[in-house]
């Protein structure tokens, strides 16, 4: 009777009993009336094992999946090659059941694999200092801002609008609450205007930091050395979004002098899964560490000389007093840490190099084709790494994707939907799991060859 709960009616009872609760509807007595829903659910009946699995697989068989289906979409997730050996190993019990390490000594395992982490994104990212990963990159976006903040002890953001929108939605909730002002420096062709961005600076007094994306949203390179120049001219902080992938064949944020690195890890050997989980990497200079939200393992030995693991920074409200916490993060992701520390290993620098080198002549190949079907004009000239911005000549852009769709593939995004002045206009992504067939076979289902 009860396939998939456990408890009978008798342990219901037996437990309320226990508890001195009349029924399960007296638990949630302090919900009020006028809040409830006063009815039944909308389900169902109920089905046996046999025809619920037939009946979950027909429904799960309208989903379009990046297994079966070619994905151009990417917008801040993106669809790489995972070797298998990530999935073994993130499937180990010691890693896949256990919780963060609250008990250092005898976590040295995990505190391993976090260590390990954080060099590798101290690597990546040319700066001193790692913490052991954020939610995703929106928060360790917003995360950075809030280290600024603290830093400078100035209370204003710029941030650039091609910055992914939903960071700059989450940076703007979490200014709410610390009682920042946000403003944001517009773009022009493309990349962030730093005309723009000097009037910004010269005329909002007390600018704690500048937050820049590159690649940007639209997947444009942006000259990150020159508004780093502009921010540290005027006193301000920066705040580099970076992509980890590009990193391997783009100057890293601590070359050009940027004070805090964040960004989403999804590519380093995250799947999807739907837009999360994923995690958030935050790295900075050693003169910001305090300021860091979260953990920071360290290396150290133990009485007997043998190297060890330890939890040298909790800078968070449950390990010191709260008046003295930087944030309210209350954990990180692990788990999906560990993958890019498995991914980055399996891959070293010459993997993640050809990985990166595949995903700019891959898109830059599906670029050309695109614009030379006649269908499709530019955008803007500037350059980009794995992501494009066409503006489709004379059909929506929804009308496209639901083409491709038809034909087994996955279009890119809309982005009138987060641009409306970008009417028609469509980012497409190409990864280096994209064939030269897949792409050519994208080009002329885009182009509408065969309808």
């Amino acid at each position: 009777m009860y396939r998939y709960i456990p408890n009978t009616r008798e342990d219901q009872e037996k437990m309320l009993s226990a508890i001195g609760a009349g029924s399960v509807a007296e638990l949630f007595s302090d919900i009020p009336e006028d809040i409830r829903l006063d009815r039944d659910l909308d389900l169902p009946d109920a089905m046996h094992e046999q025809e619920l699995v037939s009946h979950m697989k027909a429904i799960a068989s309208e989903n379009v999946n990046t297994a079966d289906h070619p994905c151009f979409l990417g917008a801040g997730v993106y669809d790489h090659f995972i070797p298998s050996v990530v999935g073994h190993v993130i499937s180990r019990s010691e890693f896949y059941t256990s919780y963060t390490p609250y008990q250092p000594e005898i976590s040295q395992g995990t505190l391993q694999a976090i260590f390990e982490y954080q060099t590798m994104i101290c690597r990546l990212t040319g700066m001193d200092v790692s913490n052991a990963s954020m939610y995703d990159g929106a928060t360790a976006v917003a995360e950075a801002a809030l280290m600024a903040v603290r830093s400078t002890g100035r209370e204003k953001v710029l941030v650039s609008r091609g910055v992914h929108p939903q960071y700059r939605e989450v940076l703007r909730t979490y200014a709410v609450h610390a009682g920042i002002g946000i403003a944001e420096v517009g773009l022009s062709g493309g990349m962030t205007d730093l005309d723009g961005l000097r009037d910004a600076l010269s005329g909002e007094a007390g600018v704690a930091a500048v937050i820049l994306q590159s690649p940007n949203f639209f997947g444009v390179i942006e000259d990150m050395e020159a508004a780093t120049a502009l921010a540290h001219e005027y006193g301000a902080l920066t705040v580099a979004c970076v992509d980890p992938v590009s990193l391997a064949i783009l100057q890293p944020p601590g070359e050009y002098g940027a004070d805090i690195a964040a960004g989403e890890g999804q590519p380093l050997g995250n799947p999807l899964n739907y837009g999360g989980p994923h995690f958030g990497f935050l790295a900075a200079k050693q003169k910001l560490v305090r300021k860091m939200p979260g953990r920071i393992v360290g290396q150290t030995t133990d009485s007997e000389g043998r190297r060890g693991f330890v939890l040298t920074l909790q800078a968070r409200e449950q390990h010191i007093r709260r008046e003295k916490a930087v944030s309210n993060i209350c954990s990180n992701q692990a788990l999906n840490a560990l993958a890019a520390t498995v991914y980055l290993s399996v891959m070293g620098k010459q993997g993640l190099k050809q990985v990166a080198e595949l995903c700019l002549s891959k898109s830059h190949y599906a670029y050309s084709k695109l614009l030379a079907t006649g269908r499709f004009e530019k955008v803007c000239d500037a350059p980009f790494f794995r992501e494009f911005a066409v503006r489709s000549v004379d059909e929506p852009v929804e009308t496209i994707n639901r083409r491709l769709r038809d034909r087994g593939m996955i279009g890119g995004l809309a982005l009138e939907r987060y641009y409306p002045e970008m009417k028609n206009c469509w980012l497409v992504a190409v990864t280096e799991k994209r064939t030269r067939q897949e792409i050519d076979a994208f080009v002329e289902a885009a182009a509408g060859g065969g309808r």
